[in-house]
């Protein structure tokens, strides 16, 4: 399935994902996932640092800031995003259109297992990424009770090819990232993660 030219279904799945009782009620029945994890990492996000969110959906991690980027490939997760923010844009997440060395922060919840290849998305994210940023992200995992659930996904074309907790962590080192912290809860697993290297002077680059 391609969420690119799915707008029925990216707006349902969006819906859901909006509605607190909804949402809490799904994650634990499909996947016995504590989303009030998903919003205490959404709430401790930096409103001083130039953040890149991406898949953004319909806009859960956005807070009305102009430094806050909300990318996706779907118009219409955009379309429903843009009641939050104003800085928007349509592109996919292998070839980003932004500079090498360009955010404080990365934010990529709930879309990686989304990806045909997550290595290649984590790549990309790492070079726009500035030295001494961080990457955070929260992602479906394998071998973790909902393997069944996941293969019909995958079947289905909603999912790409989501790996295990091992399989992240080894993703998140050749990508190349370091200061690794995992952290499971149910089939979904948070992540955190650092680039190598040292920023002199603030992030001032503008995002059009």
């Amino acid at each position: 399935m391609n969420w690119k030219t799915a707008p029925l279904l990216a707006t349902l799945y969006d819906f859901a994902v909006q509605n607190r009782a909804l949402s809490r009620l799904g994650a634990r029945v499909l996947w016995n996932y504590d989303i009030t994890h998903l919003h205490e990492l959404i709430a401790a996000q930096d409103p001083t640092a130039l953040t890149l969110d991406i898949p953004c959906g319909g806009g859960l991690a956005i807070r009305d800031n102009p430094r806050h980027v909300a990318a996706d490939l779907s118009r219409t997760m955009l379309k429903r995003a843009r009641r939050k923010t104003t800085t928007l844009v349509q592109t996919d997440i292998y070839n980003l259109p932004f500079p090498t060395d360009t955010f404080d922060a990365c934010l990529t919840y709930n879309g990686l297992h989304c990806l045909k290849d997550p290595p290649a998305a984590l790549h990309e994210l790492t070079r726009v990424l500035r030295p001494g940023g961080t990457l955070q992200g929260t992602t479906l995992v394998k071998a973790a009770g909902r393997d069944p659930l996941i293969n019909l996904f995958r079947r289905q074309g909603a999912f790409g090819n989501p790996g295990t907790r091992t399989d992240l962590r080894t993703w998140l080192e050749t990508a190349p990232l370091t200061n690794i912290t995992l952290t499971a809860s149910g089939a979904v697993t948070a992540f955190t993660a650092r680039k190598s290297g040292t920023h002199h002077s603030p992030a001032s680059a503008k995002v059009v």
